[in-house]
């Protein structure tokens, strides 16, 4: 196999398969509408790894702060400055977002201002060549109640820019208890995935695509110790997001990141950014760290990319 780190440069992504809209504000977007910063979130930003409940209480402070279209426009604004701005392949961000929390838990805009500020964010990524769309997050933690509410909340004001529904949070509730909620989804038009598999075990993975019959995965970490988990993601050719600093800060016992072990196996992988403005990098930060884990691999690489495109769903069909 061919190795070379100047080849793979050329091959950069331009899409990011994996952004949260709420962890995307800019650090000085942030500091300008705050008097201080929580302890957590100086530490995320440093790059210093932390349990996963100090980053939701992070992610908790700053999504506080997006209280109207203009923040929300921000926000998108702000994960698009993050794609490298040049290069021949499709540019495009499926990003994640959480109506539920930011209109109806802190009541902090209307679900209208919501979706006015990410069309002007679309529009103005539309005007760069960027393609936008927007993928409902639903926290796994507090159960399919969440889901149901979050889907209560948009089912009769979906824009045509939702293109999916995700869960995320804390894997404490079983993803066959969460099946009802994802068939809803479905019945919606709704594309499904799941964050499994990076604070709750490889099991989860599984049971979300075989009980909840998700068709993505996020993250997938703990599947690298289970032979089983890998094989079954490369023979369903289920698309796995990686996320590799975002990773590295939220999972405090990764020593080695196992994008090299997922390759190895056959499975479907491709780069996002996760909260990149919490846990601070960009996508082309990502793909130099691919680099570094896939020693370089360009058949990798170009995989990598060739995934980004294939399995995304903010490209037109």
């Amino acid at each position: 196999m061919t190795n070379s780190t100047d080849d793979s440069s050329k091959l950069i992504p331009r899409i990011d398969r994996h952004a949260h809209l709420e962890g995307s504000l800019s650090q000085s977007w942030v500091r300008e509408r705050v008097d201080s910063v929580p302890d957590s979130l100086e530490a995320l930003w440093r790059g210093e790894a932390l349990p996963f409940t100090s980053f939701i209480d992070s992610f908790l402070f700053v999504a506080d702060l997006m209280n109207s279209s203009s923040a929300t426009r921000s926000a998108v604004n702000s994960a698009v400055s993050r794609l490298p701005q040049t290069g021949d392949s499709p540019a495009g961000i499926d990003l994640w977002c959480s109506p539920l929390f930011l209109v109806v838990e802190r009541k902090l805009l209307t679900l209208d201002e919501l979706w006015k500020g990410i069309e002007q964010g679309i529009s103005d990524a539309s005007a760069q060549g960027v393609n936008i769309r927007v993928i409902l997050d639903a926290v796994n933690h507090f159960g399919p109640a969440n889901g149901h509410a979050l889907l209560d909340l948009v089912a009769n004001d979906l824009p045509s820019f939702v293109i999916g529904f995700s869960t995320g949070g804390l894997e404490g509730v079983p993803f066959k208890e969460w099946a009802p909620v994802f068939d809803r989804a479905r019945g919606l038009g709704l594309r499904c995935a799941a964050h499994a598999g990076e604070n709750g075990p490889a099991s989860n993975i599984v049971e979300a695509i075989e009980e909840a019959k998700v068709t993505r995965i996020v993250h997938a970490v703990r599947a690298a110790e289970h032979p089983s988990v890998l094989e079954f993601l490369a023979e369903k050719e289920i698309p796995v997001d990686v996320c590799i600093t975002s990773n590295y800060a939220l999972v405090p016992e990764l020593t080695h990141h196992p994008l090299k072990v997922f390759m190895d196996a056959g499975i479907r992988c491709a780069l996002g950014t996760d909260d990149p403005g919490i846990i601070h990098t960009d996508l082309a930060t990502e793909w130099h760290r691919a680099t570094d884990l896939l020693q370089g691999n360009v058949a990798y690489l170009e995989r990598l990319v060739e995934n980004s495109i294939r399995d995304t769903w903010c490209l037109p069909d």
